[in-house]
């Protein structure tokens, strides 16, 4: 497993405890230490920082940008694991260089968190919603 993909799980898996017990803000910074010293020279420490961080100052823009990409769930009846994987995406989706992460590699990433983290159907729907927001979006312009 490559490094990246293993720091979005950490990061994932901290967005998820953080979500699910309700903390505030300087928790997050405690979880996060906490997971990445789990895995400590496994993962990159900066982007799960950058990723986390990033998660939650952007959260209630991704939030907005869930609920109008998927009207019929409100977003506490979404799993959480399946919530805090489409916030991961979106942001990354958003608010990442695309030369460094694509917007298909962010969306391919997050279809294989929620399917190794999530229920059933949950891969299906990270991609529907997913989906959605990036032709929204619109695809990104080729230098030529």
């Amino acid at each position: 497993m490559n490094s990246r993909h293993l720091s979005r799980q950490v990061a994932m898996q901290t967005l998820y405890e953080w979500d699910f017990k309700k903390t505030k803000k300087q928790d997050i910074k405690q979880i996060t230490k906490r997971n990445i010293k789990k895995f400590d020279q496994s993962v990159d420490h900066d982007l799960i920082n950058k990723l986390v961080q990033g998660v939650y100052k952007k959260r209630k823009i991704i939030d907005q940008m869930i609920e109008k990409a998927a009207p019929e769930w409100p977003l506490d009846q979404i799993a959480a694991i399946d919530r805090n994987v489409l916030r991961l995406g979106i942001y990354e989706l958003l608010f990442q260089n695309t030369k460094e992460v694509p917007p298909k590699v962010a969306i391919n990433e997050a279809i294989e968190l929620a399917k190794a983290y999530g229920g059933q159907s949950s891969g299906k729907f990270i991609n529907g919603v997913l989906g959605t927001i990036y032709r929204e979006m619109g695809e990104p312009q080729k230098d030529e």
